[in-house]
């Protein structure tokens, strides 16, 4: 995957939170929940009502887990409300690790 295509994946926090924090785990989980991710990343400090959380869910569940499966950085369960890292994970583990640490 070029990196091009890799910063535009990383290019929504919510999407990167949910990456950096299957980057981060340890040890390693056997599955994440995506409402974790969503919990874990804070959302904006204007956006606090349920509305706003209800279309972060649903955002989360149509637009970011299906872009992140579709790219194979991550394996979706959906029935499960499941994710864990997936095939090409390793191709963006690198560009993780720089966000992360910097």
């Amino acid at each position: 995957m070029m990196l091009d295509d890799q910063l535009s994946v990383l290019s929504n926090r919510h999407r990167r939170r949910l990456l950096v924090t299957l980057a981060q785990w340890t040890p390693q989980p056997d599955h994440l929940a995506p409402s974790r991710a969503l919990a874990a990343d804070g959302g904006d400090e204007e956006q606090t009502d349920q509305t706003d959380q209800t279309d972060q869910t649903i955002a989360m569940q149509h637009v970011h887990l299906s872009k992140l499966a579709d790219h194979g950085f991550i394996d979706w369960d959906q029935d499960a409300q499941r994710v864990t890292k997936g095939p090409q994970f390793d191709e963006i583990e690198p560009l993780l690790t720089v966000l992360i640490e910097n």
